[in-house]
């Protein structure tokens, strides 16, 4: 590596004083409320996303999408014949329009608080404050880079995936800006994740006077989810009931009902079992009807000791006084997809904090200027070749 004391210090003391501007970028963000689905609060994030990557030398495109348009980003390099680095995040949140009503963006101590600073527009702040960082040190990336930021990553990517999966072809390598660990080490593995409704059809009838002409889609729903706990024992897979849905009153034998299931796996293999399982449940009622439907499905990341990138991206940070450490995570995300393919692949490289999903939600604001610094080496580092030597010196002076 060839990150100099004197470009390292530079490099440092130039993201400290870009700070403040990512607080303010972000918290410009998490005013945009864009919950997952809302098409008409994405679009209006995607417009300000793209607006602000496009002021930092960014090409923008907007893909649509059914709940929200997908925002993609192609920033050049001096040797456009260089294979990519592509990006991946997300731009919607789990909090409902009007959360920021009763809870807004607040700045207490060294914490940023607020509905999705931490998962993720700290991060989105975080790459655009990066490029306009190289921007102003005079370095051009080291390889083109692809920005794809999804509407729909919340839910899984139903959509998004084939946004992420159009830009893997001549990668190479992918990292995620999700947060990190709670205790800062970045992510080097992912279980997968299938979200499930299973649908019982029964049929409706008087609770009192026709009771034995009805079936009961939800005696059934709930029958059902006892049996699958016992079915279910393939190791590595967790299973989370989500959601449940069903009938119409206490007098009435409900007609319908369905539940919403979370899955999750630590191997392609447990996954694969699981998902057979719910292939051959059969309804224990006679005349009731069962329906399983995919509504996303990421496929297992396992760990890779041979993946190069951690090696990459913890060689920078040493050179920039940092101490980086990964390993796999509970959670899944647009990593999981290149992961799976073999594509080396780094997630967690977003904001430090907690709480994601939680009303505790923050970013440390104290973490920002390392994780910037970081991220702009990242950018305006060579990636090793596949022999695995680096192809050009690395941030050895600007060049202009």
């Amino acid at each position: 590596m060839n990150l100099t004391g004197k470009a390292a210090r530079a490099l440092n003391g130039a993201a400290e004083t870009m700070r403040d501007a990512v607080v303010e970028r972000t918290v410009t963000l998490a005013r945009l409320e864009s919950p997952t689905g809302d098409a008409r609060r994405l679009t209006a994030l995607a417009h300000e996303l793209a607006h602000g990557y496009a002021q930092c030398g960014g090409h923008t495109t907007l893909l649509p999408g059914p709940g929200g348009d997908h925002l993609v980003v192609e920033f050049p390099s001096e040797d456009m014949s260089l294979p990519h680095l592509l990006v991946v995040g997300h731009y919607d949140t789990v909090w409902p329009a009007g959360t920021l009503d009763t809870w807004p963006v607040t700045i207490q101590d060294d914490r940023l608080h607020g509905p999705g600073v931490l998962d993720m527009k700290a991060a989105l702040a975080l790459l655009q404050c990066a490029f306009g960082l190289l921007q102003q040190l005079g370095f051009p990336a080291a390889q083109p880079v692809r920005v794809v930021l999804v509407s729909d990553e919340e839910i899984g990517s139903p959509h998004g995936r084939a946004a992420v999966e159009q830009h893997l072809p001549g990668a190479a390598a992918v990292i995620g800006l999700e947060p990190p660990h709670p205790d800062g080490r970045v992510k080097t593995a992912r279980r997968g994740s299938t979200r499930l409704r299973l649908t019982v059809t029964g049929r409706e009838a008087h609770a009192g006077l026709d009771a034995a002409q009805g079936i009961s889609a939800v005696d059934e729903l709930v029958d059902q989810l006892i049996k699958l706990r016992t079915l279910i024992h393939t190791r590595g897979t967790a299973v989370n009931t989500g959601r449940i849905e069903g009938g119409t009153r206490a007098n009435v034998i409900a007609g319908r009902a369905h539940a919403e299931l979370g899955l999750r796996f630590t191997t392609p293999e447990a996954q694969r079992a699981t998902l057979g399982v719910f292939r051959k449940l059969r309804p224990m009622r006679a005349q009731a009807t069962l329906e399983t439907e995919v509504l996303s499905d990421r496929p297992a990341w396992p760990e890779q000791p041979s993946n190069w990138l951690i090696h990459h991206v913890q060689a920078i940070a040493t050179a920039l006084g940092q101490d980086i450490t990964g390993a796999p995570a509970g959670g899944a995300g647009d990593t999981n997809l290149p992961g799976s393919l073999g594509f080396p692949t780094l997630d967690g490289l977003g904001a430090n904090g907690a709480g994601p999903h939680a009303r505790h939600e923050h970013v440390l604001i104290g973490a920002l200027a390392p994780r910037l610094a970081l991220l702009t080496a990242l950018l305006a580092t060579s990636l090793p070749a596949p022999d695995g030597r680096s192809r050009m010196n690395i941030l050895n002076g600007p060049r202009r």
